[in-house]
């Protein structure tokens, strides 16, 4: 009688991610115009995003000890229902400051990632860990490729239907970790001792542990470069939306819900050709750190390119570019930085990412916000550019 092969531990987690992104984007393209139409600025939109990080900020960490204390799954969970409960807000705000609540509620429970990333590294070796990181990018994509495309399809009816089927999603989400993710994983005690496969977490106040990372310059360096990653993503996804309204049409009226979506969702689709099977291969053919280095060239160079297009010819084919190019930064660059520290302080390191991801979503939305609501479309489009092109010299 054939044996059964054993299901991966990678699958629950890569269905419990991939509904909660799948959510999560058809929020994306509909937020901005949502805010703009309560009669909300580009620095205003920028806010909205800056005011979430700031919340996981300040509780990520915290949640990210609780997962090592009493596992990720009900930490995970927890986190779930406060993206449902932000949902929810949000589809019944009729004020501006409503939305800004709904924000914040997810912001404070917003662990979803971090926890993810590790349980990966929880039940991965380090030489497999680049290639694991990449369901994360597999998830991201799967959701960008059908949540903006829907996202946009519902929003031709009404823009609370796309909150609703966001909600719908979430509480799935939280299905699937119930159901899915195994009761027993990464439970252990958070100590000094047995800190557990994934690593202990610090708090937001204990800067004196966290100093060590920066004071080897090494691991510095990487840190460094994971802040300016973040920093131009952030530039570039806080306010495309209201940057393709202003640069670009179609049929003669302005980019909205529905085109925004659409180019998320083909960005979408590169995203999974690339994290499905090509960063593997990358990884073999060029090594991690190369492909950080091709990464970040191809995003710099992407990023301010489309400052310079104005049909959506040039600005797909810019995206395709930087898509593709860009496919193995992160999960390479997570995978290098997890690799120089401590199996024990593993859970530190990828907290700490987190947080920096959290500072430059702060600051770079407000940043890119101020740009668009002064109509500075190309110099918006090229400082990302620029910000990804710093880590070059790192």
């Amino acid at each position: 009688m054939p044996t059964r092969r054993p299901v991966s531990p990678l699958l629950p987690i890569f269905l419990v991610v991939a509904v909660d992104v799948l959510g999560m984007t058809l929020i994306l393209p509909l937020l901005p115009f949502y805010t703009e139409r309560l009669g909300a600025s580009p620095t205003v939109v920028g806010a909205l995003i800056s005011v979430y990080a700031l919340c996981q900020l300040i509780a990520g960490p915290f949640l990210g000890r609780l997962s090592d204390r009493i596992g990720r799954r009900p930490v995970l969970l927890a986190s779930q229902v406060g993206t449902f409960i932000g949902f929810i807000v949000l589809g019944l705000a009729s004020q501006i400051w409503l939305i800004f609540l709904s924000r914040m509620i997810d912001g404070g429970t917003a662990g979803n990632l971090t926890i993810a990333q590790a349980y990966i590294s929880d039940v991965t070796k380090p030489e497999n860990r680049a290639k694991a990181f990449a369901i994360i990018g597999i998830a991201f994509g799967f959701g960008f490729m059908v949540g903006p495309g829907i996202s946009g399809y519902l929003a031709g009816f009404s823009y609370v239907y796309p909150i609703i089927a966001a909600a719908a999603l979430s509480a799935t989400s939280i299905l699937c970790t119930y159901f899915l993710l195994p009761r027993h994983e990464s439970a252990h005690a958070a100590n000094q001792e047995n800190p557990g496969p994934g690593g202990r977490r610090l708090s937001l106040i204990e800067w004196g542990a966290y100093k060590k990372f920066f004071v080897d310059p090494k691991i510095r360096r990487l840190l460094l470069q994971w802040f300016l990653f973040a920093f131009s993503f952030s530039t570039f996804m806080s306010e495309f939306a209201l940057f393709a309204e202003r640069r670009y049409s179609w049929h003669g009226r302005p980019f909205g819900v529905q085109e925004v979506g659409y180019v998320f969702a083909f960005m979408g689709l590169l995203g999974i050709i690339m994290q499905g099977g090509m960063v593997g291969r990358m990884v073999k053919w060029f090594g991690e750190r190369k492909l950080v280095r091709i990464g970040f060239l191809t995003s710099a160079i992407g990023y301010a390119a489309i400052g310079f297009t104005y049909r959506i010819g040039g600005l797909l084919g810019v995206m395709a570019f930087s898509s593709i190019g860009g496919a193995g930064l992160r999960p390479a660059l997570t995978s290098i930085i997890t690799q120089q520290a401590d199996r024990r302080e593993q859970g530190v390191v990828i907290g700490l990412t987190q947080s920096l991801t959290s500072i430059a979503q702060i600051g770079a939305p407000l940043i890119a916000g101020a740009m668009i609501t002064h109509h500075l479309l190309t110099l918006w489009a090229v400082w990302a550019g620029f910000v990804a092109f710093l880590a070059l010299f790192l």
